[in-house]
């Protein structure tokens, strides 16, 4: 893969996209996985541990500012320098943009947006005097093209792209590179509970007319390695020239929008 670094921070690593992703770098760097669920991150790190992989469990709610800077500051106390970061954790409240409630507004965007800056801001802030480093997040296709029912998501999603870029920009100077993956439709917990029975994958794959919603052209939806895969390339050297880029992982559905 060609990862140059040491110590890898995966956030949302209990599961899905995270775990996979954790996964995915295993191989080639330490793993420190992030999460508030820590039944989950026991699971993910014992599973590492027996193949052979430096990881360690670090729980910590990425909403918490506080939280965070105390967990970056253990990682790198108790693992390395942290070289590669990927900001995973994400929640999602749907419904009209009517109904939605202030709670799930604010907690929509106290995880997707505020977790991203907390952590992304903690690492870069240690990245930046080594001169070297990969932050990735992951975003959504649904920052770039509207979604009925979920707009605190969508805007959730497209505030933690800009953010990501406009950090990229500033920390281009300190050689490190920052960029953004957008899922589409992915096999997980969160997009399972979005399906009203066993056809909900097929449902994604055929599209919707009446919330206009187009389908898949690849006629299949993503799984957790899907998504982990363009992670990996773009934290690894071999995407060294690459920054501020945003890559769309969603088989088509947006229609490269």
């Amino acid at each position: 893969m060609g990862t140059t670094t040491r110590v890898a921070l995966v956030t949302g690593a209990a599961q899905g996209i995270g775990a996979a992703v954790a996964r995915a770098l295993a191989g080639e760097a330490s793993i420190a996985a992030l999460d508030k669920r820590e039944e989950g991150l026991s699971s993910l790190v014992e599973e590492l541990r027996a193949r052979g992989c430096r990881a360690a469990a670090f729980p910590a709610d990425v909403s918490d500012s506080a939280a965070v800077e105390a967990a970056v500051e253990r990682i790198e106390r108790e693992l390395g320098p942290i070289g590669i970061l990927v900001n995973v954790a994400g929640v999602l409240r749907v419904g009209p943009a009517v109904s939605l409630s202030d709670e799930d507004w604010a907690a929509t965007f106290a995880v997707n947006t505020h977790g991203v800056f907390h952590v992304s801001r903690a690492v870069a802030r240690r990245m930046m005097p080594r001169q070297s480093g990969a932050i990735v997040t992951v975003g959504s296709n649904a920052a770039g093209v509207p979604r009925m029912q979920m707009a605190a998501y969508a805007a959730s999603k497209a505030a933690s792209t800009m953010f990501t870029k406009c950090l990229g920009l500033e920390l281009a100077q300190h050689g490190i590179r920052c960029n953004v993956v957008s899922p589409g439709s992915t096999d997980t917990a969160m997009q399972r509970a979005l399906w009203a029975d066993e056809h909900g994958a097929q449902a994604m794959i055929a599209g919707s007319p009446e919330t206009f919603r187009v389908g898949i052209p690849l006629r299949r939806i993503a799984t957790p390695d899907d998504i982990a895969e363009a992670v990996a390339f773009l934290v690894s050297d071999r995407a060294r020239h690459i920054t501020l880029h945003d890559l769309c992982v969603d088989g088509g559905a947006t229609l490269g929008a």
